[in-house]
């Protein structure tokens, strides 16, 4: 009895180890041939870009296949066209310049400010003023706030009196367009270029713009943009004047004259009411 139970025994063990020793050997053949597979693929595809080309598009293919459909959303893919930002690293040095330091200065993103910055210039060179002296002006106007607003209707980056220089608007599509950041600039050089030329002179021409010309004082706006676009002029050269905390413009401005460009916010001083007699209105030039 015992003779028949070692024999038995003897007989799982043989068996097992048997098939232990098979698998091992069919494995071991099997890694084997694995490997030579992958190293005949490799060399395959050394010897054949083009089916390496096709290999890593059906790849592509089976990974997009395999993604996830993009969440409904009510954005337009072409929401790009209406954006007015671009890179400033797609700027000339000089303009690039100077819409960092007015981005820092004026606590704005530089990528809206980097069109705004190379309409000036193209501007400048078409009407033959700085471009510094324009973006200096709207500095002090609006502080870049394109929806900034007056009690009295100044709108926009340049703070033109849109009801006044209406017909201005009327070739872009009407005055809603005052609240274009490109458009407002465009109307509000127009603007600057008639006042310079009725008063004769760049500091006359700014009184006359921010609807004091024929008042005994302007409360100190040509001297801000005159100050600002000196400090802009030293970016643009290379240099990097120290910048100070602007606060953001206000939607009401402080003075109730009917000017045609806001008076911008927190002056040294106020201006007592002006006589409506002695305001300058600049519907006379449009």
């Amino acid at each position: 009895m015992n003779k028949a139970f070692d024999a038995t025994a003897r007989g799982l063990r043989t068996f097992v180890s048997d098939v232990a020793d098979g698998f091992f050997e069919i494995t071991h053949n099997g890694f084997a041939l694995v490997g030579l597979a992958i190293v005949f693929a490799a060399l395959a595809l050394v010897a054949r870009p083009d089916l390496r080309k096709t290999g890593e598009e059906q790849l592509m293919g089976w990974l997009q296949s395999r993604k996830p459909a993009p969440e409904a959303t009510d954005l337009e893919p072409t929401a790009i066209v209406r954006t007015t930002a671009a890179s400033p690293g797609d700027l000339p040095k000089q303009q690039a310049a100077v819409a960092y330091w007015l981005s820092k200065k004026y606590r704005v993103a530089a990528e809206p400010l980097s069109v705004l910055v190379a309409e000036a210039y193209n501007l400048g060179k078409r009407t033959k003023l700085d471009p510094t002296l324009i973006l200096a002006i709207m500095a002090v106007e609006s502080s870049f706030n394109p929806f900034a607003q007056s009690h009295v209707g100044a709108q926009g980056l340049m703070q033109v009196m849109t009801r006044v220089h209406g017909d201005k608007y009327e070739s872009a599509g009407g005055t809603l367009t005052a609240f274009d950041p490109v458009t407002n600039m465009r109307v509000g050089v127009k603007v600057l270029q008639e006042c310079i030329t009725r008063a004769g002179s760049l500091e006359g021409g700014l009184r006359y713009y921010v609807g004091a010309a024929n008042l005994d004082d302007d409360g100190g706006y040509a001297g801000k943009v005159m100050a600002e676009h000196d400090r802009l002029v030293q970016v643009a050269n290379g240099r990097n004047p120290p910048t100070m905390a602007v606060p953001p413009a206000p939607v009401v401005r402080a003075h109730a004259q009917p000017i045609p460009v806001a008076v911008p916010p927190k002056r040294e001083h106020t201006a007592e009411p002006a006589d409506p007699q002695k305001v300058a209105l600049l519907s006379e030039v449009s």
